[in-house]
C-alpha cells in the first residue's frame, strides 16, 4: 500500500497513465465488443433489419448492465475497504451475498422481460420486422440474465481484489468466444437473430462458470461461504451501487426516447442509421472511461496529500491524452463515414442517407475527452455534486428535451443535432466549473505556501 501511494505521489503522470489506464481501457473495450460485434454480425449476416433490431434491443440490455453495476460496484467497494481493514468476516460474506442478490434481481428481469418483451419494444417505437426480430433476440438475452449479471458483477469484485489481469483475461475469453460462436450460430446452424443472442448468452455462461470456479478454488482472499443475503451489507452496497447504476438508467431513458422520436419522424431507415451511429459512439467512448478510471486514484491521492499543483498538472495531462484519443475516432468518422456505417448496414442507399447526419452527430466529439476527465476530477476531490451536475445535464436533463423539441423545428435532423448541441452546451458549463475549481485550488495552494513561509 505504501509503495502504491509513493508511486501516485511521485511517478510521472504519463507513467501512471500507462500503469493504471491500460488494463482498464482493455477491459472495458472487451465488454464493449459484445454489443458491437452483435450489431456487425446482425447487419452483415442477417440483414439491415437485423442490425436495426439488435440496436433497438441495446437500451434494454442496459437493464442487466444496471443490475450487475448496482451489485458489482457496491460489493467491490465494500470488499476494498474490508481488505484494507483486514476484516475477514465481511470479505467472507461478499460472494454469497452477491450471488443471491443477482439471482433474485435477474429472476425478476427474466420473468418480466419474457412476458412483456413486445410491449417494451412498442414503447421504443419499433414496429414491423424490426419489432419481431428485436423481440426474438431479447427474449433469449433475458433468459440468460443471471449468467450475464453474475459474470459482470463478479468480475468487478475480482478487480477490487486486485486481480486486474485475471479479470481482464476472463472478460477477453468471453468476448472471443462470442465472436467465434456468433457466425456459427447465425450461419452454420441457421438460427438467424436468435443465433446472435444465443452466442452472447453462451459466452457469458462460460465466463460465469469460469469465474465461479475461480472464487471457489483459486482466489486467495474472496471465497464462497454460504449463499444468503447479508442485510448488514446492503446499505453500503446500495449507497455506492445506486450512483454507479444511474449512468445505465439515464442511458436507457435517453436511447429509448431517441428511437421513439426517430421512428416517428423517419421510420425504419432512421432507426437503423441511428442504431449504428449510437453503437459506434458507445464503443468510441469506452477508452475515455478507461482513462478516467486511471485518473481517479492519481487525483484523489495527490489531493489528499495537499499536492495541489500536481493535481492540476496530472489532470491537464490526462485531459490532453483523452482529447487525442477522441481524435482517433473523430478523424476517421469525418473522413470515412460511409465506410464505417457500412460495417453495420449493407443497404448502400440507407448508408448514403445517413452520411451527413452521422458526421453532424460526431461533429464535436473531441470535447468529450475534457468532459469525462472533468467529471472524474470532481469525483476524486470529493465534489460529487459537481460531477453529478455534469453527468445528469449531458445524459438526460438537456439531451432528452432537445431530442423531443428540435425535430419539431427541423424534422428528423433534429434528433441527430441534439447530440452535438448538448455536448457544446455541456462543454461550456464544464469549462466554467473547472476554471472556478482551479482558482479555488490555486488559492488554497497559495495560502499553504505563505503559511509555511
Amino acid at each position: 500500500m505504501k509503495d502504491m501511494r509513493s508511486e501516485l505521489l511521485e511517478k510521472s503522470p504519463i507513467q501512471l497513465m500507462i500503469k493504471l489506464c491500460v488494463p482498464a481501457v482493455v477491459g472495458m473495450l472487451v465488454i464493449g465488443l459484445y454489443s458491437f460485434v452483435d450489431a456487425i454480425y446482425a447487419g452483415q449476416m442477417i440483414g439491415t433489419n437485423g442490425m436495426g433490431a439488435v440496436s433497438v434491443a441495446y437500451p434494454f440490455t442496459l437493464i442487466n448492465s444496471g443490475i450487475s453495476t448496482l451489485i458489482g460496484m457496491g460489493s467491490a467497494s465494500v470488499l476494498s475497504r474490508a481488505i484494507g481493514e483486514n476484516d475477514k468476516n465481511i470479505v467472507n460474506k461478499i460472494m454469497g451475498n452477491l450471488s443471491v442478490l443477482i439471482l433474485i434481481l435477474s429472476g425478476i428481469v427474466t420473468v418480466i422481460g419474457i412476458i412483456f418483451t413486445r410491449e417494451l419494444f412498442l414503447i421504443s417505437g419499433a414496429k414491423g420486422e424490426i419489432l419481431d426480430l428485436a423481440v426474438r433476440y431479447m427474449r433469449i438475452v433475458f433468459i440468460g440474465s443471471f449468467f450475464v449479471n453474475f459474470a459482470q458483477s463478479a468480475n468487478m469484485v475480482m478487480r477490487a481484489e486486485g486481480c486486474m489481469k485475471k479479470a481482464m483475461t476472463f472478460m477477453a475469453m468471453g468476448a472471443i468466444i462470442n465472436i467465434i460462436l456468433a457466425p456459427i450460430m447465425i450461419i452454420v446452424f441457421n438460427y438467424q437473430i436468435e443465433g446472435a443472442a444465443i452466442a452472447t448468452v453462451l459466452s457469458q455462461i462460460i465466463q460465469a462458470v469460469i469465474t465461479m470456479i475461480y472464487f471457489i478454488k483459486e482466489s486467495e482472499n474472496v471465497r464462497f461461504h454460504g449463499f444468503k443475503i447479508e442485510f448488514s451489507l446492503l446499505p453500503q452496497i446500495f449507497s455506492i451501487g445506486v450512483s454507479a447504476m444511474l449512468m445505465q438508467v439515464m442511458m436507457f431513458i435517453q436511447q429509448t426516447v431517441i428511437y421513439k422520436v426517430a421512428s416517428g419522424y423517419g421510420g425504419d431507415s432512421q432507426i437503423i442509421l441511428i442504431g449504428a451511429a449510437l453503437r459506434i459512439q458507445a464503443f468510441s467512448f469506452i477508452p475515455l472511461w478507461g482513462i478516467s478510471q486511471g485518473l481517479q486514484p492519481v487525483v484523489g491521492t495527490n489531493y489528499g496529500a495537499k499536492m495541489y499543483e500536481r493535481v492540476k498538472k496530472c489532470t491537464n495531462i490526462f485531459i490532453g491524452v483523452s482529447t487525442l484519443l477522441t481524435l482517433c475516432f473523430w478523424i476517421p468518422i469525418q473522413l470515412f463515414p460511409g465506410e464505417i456505417l457500412s460495417l453495420f448496414i449493407k443497404d448502400a442507399s440507407i448508408v448514403l442517407e445517413g452520411i451527413n447526419d452521422f458526421r453532424l452527430m460526431y461533429s464535436i466529439f473531441p470535447v468529450l475527452g475534457f468532459w469525462i476527465i472533468s467529471v472524474t476530477f470532481f469525483q476524486s476531490i470529493g465534489k460529487g455534486r459537481n460531477s453529478s451536475i455534469l453527468v445528469i445535464t449531458r445524459q438526460i436533463a438537456l439531451i432528452v428535451p432537445l431530442i423531443i423539441l428540435l425535430p419539431i423545428l427541423i424534422g428528423i435532423k433534429g434528433v441527430w443535432a441534439a447530440v452535438p448541441v448538448t455536448d457544446g452546451i455541456v462543454f461550456i458549463l464544464t469549462v466554467i466549473m473547472m476554471v472556478i475549481e482551479y482558482k479555488r485550488i490555486g488559492k488554497i495552494n497559495k495560502n499553504q505556501i505563505e503559511a509555511v513561509i
